[in-house]
């Protein structure tokens, strides 16, 4: 029989991920259900309002439908739901040790709260390492006494959604599902694929399909991690990286990636940390991963070098502190969201180097920048500076008047962090440009 339209699917946390795809279901048909543990989030939901700043995507929410319900409260909406997603955070701890205190505290809510003999589905979408979803929940569904196939269907079904890409939306994401019980997964991917227009497969157990989505981030970071080694090296030769990716880029089977001040948000920066951690717990560390883990943490700190050595040249016998505007402070372009941000270690060394640091991101409110960081709101209006690094590529950013922000902030020298601006133009305005990986 399958899952219906008028079963109900109930998304728990109504974040970056959660919420895009709660509303997929909903534009497909289904009742849908949606939980977070912020009241702030749910009441801004509830009156239409996104809680995601992300200005890449018009995000529409249902109000007055009856397809539709949010809540804070697990005990409303659970005993009610078939189908369960979990889409909570999946962090490190200040040890670089996964943190799965999200997931334990969702998943026993979701649960504690499911009736006994009904077989309800639960999905687990967070990032992990393979084996959670089979420890994790099935150790709370044996605790609690719910028996998996009879009470309780468990799957994975990793999240990839990519916040901030116009062309990567929930529908335009492949989906992968696991689970042991094959008859249901195959229902699940069928139900997965009326949110998609690219592909939805069953790819077997459970574990085959968390490992699935660690190792999809796990390439990247390496991937990222080599294209930035190659931009601290290749400058040292006098060659600009950018034009050796280029020519590289001609041959057909090579992957491109950009070198940059660093990786963030809740992906990159994280889940290589899983894979370490599961290479250590069967006794073969990882040396590629934690290399590239390495490699990556470096650039805020060797962009800040850069930074200082270029203000010690231009300004060799100025006194007084150094003034830095930094345009941008998100992990990624048209986000306002500030996890992980390399852009916190790039204004932290900075300015334990003595220099103010002053930053503008109209994407991220002023209280969600640290102490060491002077906020402002008009990038054209900063004073006297002597330098500017472009860290964060929104659009907002791109689109500067650069000829007025140099004479505007009496400063022409300039730093591309991200390697989004043209070197030959900006030379040609009367900048002294220098950028990740420039000569």
């Amino acid at each position: 029989m399958g899952i219906e339209r008028d079963n109900m699917i109930t998304i728990v946390g109504l974040g970056y991920v959660g919420l895009p795809t709660a509303l997929a279901f909903h534009e497909a048909g289904y009742r849908v259900g949606g939980i977070d543990i912020s009241e702030k989030v749910i009441e801004g939901i509830k009156n239409g309002k996104s809680p995601l700043i992300d200005v890449s995507t018009e995000i529409e929410i249902p109000t007055n439908d009856d397809r539709w319900y949010v809540t804070t409260n697990y005990e409303d909406i659970i005993p009610k739901s078939d189908v369960i997603l979990i889409t909570v955070p999946t962090p490190v701890d200040d040890e670089k040790k996964p943190d799965l205190t999200y997931v334990k505290l969702a998943s026993r809510s979701v649960i504690s709260n499911l009736p006994k003999g009904q077989r309800k589905i639960v999905v687990l979408e967070s990032t992990v390492y393979p084996g959670v979803t089979r420890e994790v929940l099935g150790g709370i569904c044996q605790e609690l006494g719910m028996e998996q196939g009879n009470d309780i269907i468990l799957a994975y079904c990793p999240e990839r959604v990519d916040p901030g890409q116009t062309d990567r939306g929930v529908s335009d994401v492949a989906q992968i599902i696991g689970c042991d019980d094959e008859k249901i997964g195959k229902e699940i991917t069928e139900m997965f694929g009326t949110i998609t227009l690219e592909s939805a497969t069953y790819v077997g157990k459970l574990e085959v399909a968390e490992a699935s989505k660690m190792v999809e981030n796990l390439q990247r970071d390496i991937d990222i991690a080599l294209a930035n080694e190659l931009a601290i090296i290749l400058p040292k030769l006098g060659i600009d990286v950018e034009q050796v990716l280029a020519a590289a880029s001609t041959k057909w089977n090579f992957h491109r990636h950009t070198p940059g001040i660093g990786v963030g948000g809740h992906c990159i920066p994280v889940d290589p940390y899983y894979y370490i951690s599961l290479a250590e717990r069967v006794g073969k560390p990882s040396l590629l991963s934690l290399g590239a883990r390495k490699m990556n943490e470096s650039m805020p700190y060797h962009v800040s070098e850069e930074v200082i050595s270029l203000l010690k040249e231009k300004y060799p016998t100025k006194e007084d502190k150094w003034k830095v505007l930094v345009l941008g402070y998100s992990y990624k372009p048209e986000l306002g969201d500030t996890r992980e941000t390399p852009v916190e270690d790039l204004t932290k060394s900075l300015s334990d180097e003595g220099v103010e640091v002053l930053v503008w991101d109209p994407l991220v409110d002023n209280s969600e920048m640290p102490t060491w960081i002077v906020p402002v709101d008009d990038p054209y209006n900063c004073g006297d500076i002597d330098g500017i690094i472009l860290a964060t590529a929104h659009k907002s950013v791109l689109s500067l008047d650069w000829e007025r922000m140099k004479k505007d902030n009496r400063n022409d020298l300039l730093y591309d962090g991200r390697r989004v601006l043209s070197g030959e133009k900006m030379i040609a305005m009367g900048w002294q440009y220098s950028g990740v990986g420039v000569p």
